[in-house]
Formats: C-alpha cells, sequence, structure tokens
C-alpha cells in the first residue's frame, strides 16, 4: 500500500489514519454537531498530519454550496481605494472561509455591466460585493433581476437605488478635515475634485461645501481631476497660468495622488507648501507620509471596510433577514502634518474669482451640482439565461440582516506639526 503521505490524501486515508469511518471524517469536515469532541480533535489532527486538503468540488456535491464570493470591480488602475477595497474584500472573505473571485468592469456601459455579472453568477457564487462607486454601475445593477445578494463597498446610500451599501463615511472625513483647516485661519479654500460621476466625488464634494456654507463662506466651484497625479500637477498648471492659487490659502484634493501632482506644480512655481499654499488630501496612501512635505490626509480604514461588508454579504447568504440594513460606516482618521499649516499674512482680498468647471459641466459662480446625488431608479428588466439572471426580484430588493454598527473611531495621526498663523 501506498504511503498516503507521498501522494494527495484522501479522505480514506484520514479515516484509517484516525480510525474511524470515513463518513465520520465527512461529518468533521461539514461541522456536524453529532461528532464528539475527542473524535474531531483525533480527525482533526490525523488531517494535520497528512496534509489533506478537501476538494473544493466534493465540498459543493455534498453541502450544494460553493462558498464563493463574486467581487464586481471597477477597472481600478493605480486608484488606490478601489484597488485597497478590493483586497480588503478578498481577505475578509478568505478569513471567513469563502472564496472571492473578481471580474473587473472594462467600462460602466450596461451591456459591460451585465456581462461581468453574469461571468460571476456562472462561476455559482453565492453572493456579490461591488466595488465600483460609480452612478452608472449602481443605477444599472439596481435594476437586475438576480437571485443572489449584493452589497456595495463603498458608494453612499441615497445613490445606490436601494443596493445595501458599506462605506467609509466619507462626509465625516472631509468635515473633520476642513474643520481642520478651519480652525487653522484658511477661509478661502479651493476643491480639487474628483470625476464626477464618482459616488466617492460626490459624497466629498458635498461635504466640502456644506463646511463653507456653515462658515459662512463663499464656496467656490470646485476644479476637477481624473484621481491620477498626472491631473493634479496638468489643473495646478492651469490655476498658476490664470494667477487663481494667490485667491486661496489651502487646497482640499480629493485624493493623495492628485494633492501630489498639485504640490509638483505649486513647487515647480517657486511657491512654498505649506508658506505660500496648504494643500491637504485623501486616502492616506502609504507614500502620503514621505511626500515633500508629509502630506495632511484622512486615513480611511479598508480592513474594517472589507469586513463589514463580507460580513452583512455572508449573513444574507446564510440567512436572507426580512429588510434592508441602513448604510454601515467607517470613521475614517485625519492624518495632519506639515502641508496643511496656517495661512500667510495677507490684506483681505474680494470675492473670490469664479473657476471654469471641466467640459461638459456647468460654468457658473456657484459650486456646480454634482449627478447621482437624488437619483431615483425604475427598475428594468434584461434577458435572462440559464445560469445567471432569472425572473427574480431586482439586487436592490433582495433582503438583507441588519448590518453591525460602526465601531472604529477616527484617529488622529500627528506626524509633523502645523504651524500657526505668523
Amino acid at each position: 500500500m501506498s504511503d498516503p503521505r507521498s501522494r494527495q490524501a484522501s479522505i480514506r486515508d484520514v479515516a484509517r489514519l484516525a480510525g474511524v469511518s470515513h463518513q465520520t471524517v465527512s461529518r468533521v469536515l461539514n461541522g456536524h454537531p453529532s461528532v464528539r469532541e475527542d473524535t474531531r480533535t483525533r480527525v482533526l489532527g490525523a488531517m494535520g498530519e497528512l496534509r489533506f486538503r478537501p476538494s473544493r468540488a466534493a465540498r459543493m456535491l455534498s453541502t450544494r454550496r460553493s462558498e464563493m464570493i463574486g467581487v464586481l470591480a471597477a477597472a481600478v488602475g493605480s486608484h488606490y481605494g478601489p484597488a485597497s477595497s478590493v483586497s480588503a474584500v478578498e481577505d475578509a472573505a478568505r478569513e471567513r472561509g469563502f472564496y472571492a473571485t473578481v471580474a473587473h468592469l472594462g467600462s460602466v456601459s450596461p451591456d459591460a455591466i451585465t456581462a461581468a455579472v453574469e461571468d460571476l453568477l456562472g462561476q455559482d457564487v453565492e453572493g456579490i460585493a461591488i466595488v465600483a462607486p460609480r452612478t452608472a454601475v449602481l443605477s444599472h445593477l439596481a435594476s437586475l433581476p438576480l437571485t443572489v445578494p449584493i452589497v456595495a463597498a463603498q458608494g453612499e446610500q441615497r445613490d445606490a437605488g436601494g443596493i445595501p451599501v458599506v462605506s467609509v463615511d466619507q462626509e465625516a472625513g472631509v468635515r473633520m478635515l476642513m474643520r481642520h483647516l478651519l480652525s487653522q485661519g484658511h477661509r478661502r479654500i479651493l476643491h480639487l475634485a474628483g470625476p464626477p460621476d464618482w459616488n466617492d466625488a460626490q459624497s466629498r464634494h458635498r461635504a466640502y461645501e456644506a463646511e463653507l456654507s456653515a462658515a459662512g463662506l463663499a464656496v467656490p466651484p470646485a476644479v476637477f481631476g481624473d484621481w491620477t497625479s498626472e491631473s493634479g500637477y496638468r489643473v495646478g498648471r492651469e490655476l498658476l497660468a490664470r494667477a487663481e492659487i494667490p485667491g486661496f490659502t489651502a487646497v482640499f484634493s480629493s485624493n493623495d495622488q492628485m494633492a501630489l501632482g498639485l504640490i509638483h506644480a505649486l513647487r515647480e512655481a517657486g511657491l512654498d507648501v505649506p508658506g505660500d499654499v496648504s494643500v491637504a488630501g485623501f486616502d492616506d496612501i502609504p507614500e502620503s507620509a514621505h511626500f515633500w512635505p508629509p502630506l495632511t490626509t484622512v486615513r480611511q480604514d479598508f480592513a474594517a471596510l472589507g469586513r463589514r461588508c463580507v460580513a452583512m454579504l455572508v449573513d444574507a447568504i446564510d440567512a436572507l433577514a426580512a429588510s434592508s440594513p441602513a448604510p454601515s460606516r467607517v470613521p475614517p482618521a485625519p492624518s495632519r502634518v506639515a502641508s496643511a499649516a496656517a495661512p500667510p499674512a495677507m490684506p483681505e482680498m474680494p470675492a473670490s474669482p469664479t473657476m471654469p468647471a471641466p467640459p461638459g459641466t456647468s460654468d457658473s459662480s456657484t459650486s456646480p451640482a454634482l449627478p447621482g446625488t437624488s437619483a431615483s431608479h425604475r427598475p428594468g428588466r434584461i434577458p435572462p439565461t440559464a445560469t445567471a439572471l432569472s425572473e427574480a426580484p431586482s439586487a436592490a430588493m433582495m433582503p438583507l440582516s441588519e448590518a453591525p454598527p460602526a465601531a472604529v473611531a477616527p484617529r488622529l495621526i500627528i506626524r509633523d506639526s502645523v504651524a500657526p498663523p505668523p
């Protein structure tokens, strides 16, 4: 008889070594409560000695469950937030005993979204986590007739068409950051916003406007980038060419990468950060501590986000409840360092100049309205297939159990002191 250690061990090898039947080994694998603790311990010890790995295919046949979660992801590229969210969901799924399979969206067209969902459902996933916080994606997904629960990791509940959302509280993070800038004496703060069709960009812009309005300050129109450092550099060069920058003492960038490009443009023009202009970002990417100067930013806890998203999804997979939860939020932590300082002393200036919006947006004296903030979506239908989409309640209507309350408190990170007003 061959030694099972020299080949892939089978369930019968485990049974033989543990001195039990193969049915008992199967009950241990499936967590059956009828197995005595000493027997369970002996079987698990035999599995470890033989380095036994249960066959997923066999387990699917016996349990009729795939133990797979699908992840529908935007084409993340170098975007830190979505890429970190995908990794967090994968890690959390593994911790809960699920495999994660990822389908990347090549575009946000309805056909591309439907094809990606079909791909996931064709792999027998038991639920889908959405890491594509864009208005077009959530709007289309809300209309699809799905037979599995779905949860969005990131985004705003108001923009999700009824799909349950677990998110870092974007608006709370911006409020903390804006209040920090205001407390330092800044009164003319420009917003370098992300693309208007991204839910996170919309949330951050709303909070920026709200904080300036609450302080009784004028709200200048935002300028827009595409999340990349190159777009931040380009916007900085354009503002400097139009002599717009001297009208502002601080810039809030919707992510750290655009802030990096902006700082490059400012320093290239001979301006000091934070001596002449303060710059703050959002995300706390690993490199932000090594910008020059190190960047004031808001940290998002993506690990907590992934755990809560997967917990909500797994709870729904295990036992669908009767009601949809309110969004669960992970409060972000502001990271305060030298790039946000008190503004330099300067004479009172007239109202800030109007800044042009990007092509295709309104150019007015007030901040442009970002789309998707109050859209409602009427469920539609798409042709079902035998293996995936079928006649079922829309994804937004799939019931989920109540989400766990937020428990991650904001934390101030001080890397360098912030200079007081001169």
